[in-house]
């Protein structure tokens, strides 16, 4: 079943009324014409991207804190 519609104040809104059963699976797939364009959303960044700015900042850490952070943060025996 194909039905259509279009996005009116951030929301799909359906061109024809449709029943639809509560809890029914969809599927969206976004079309573009000549007078609509979709919008692009810009990618979301890594979490590399993200925290790049605090790789390197932190002195003083342990030099195997990768490996037992559990020993550090919750008191576990160390693994190495």
């Amino acid at each position: 079943m194909v039905v259509n519609g279009h996005v009116e104040n951030g929301k799909i809104v359906l061109d024809e009324e449709t029943p639809l059963a509560e809890g029914l699976k969809v599927r969206i797939e976004l079309l573009t014409t000549d007078s609509t364009e979709v919008a692009e959303s810009s990618e979301i960044p890594t979490l590399y991207e993200r925290m790049k700015g605090f790789i390197g900042s932190v002195e003083g850490l342990p030099t195997d804190l990768a490996i037992n952070h559990d020993h550090y943060l919750h008191g576990q025996q160390k693994r190495q």
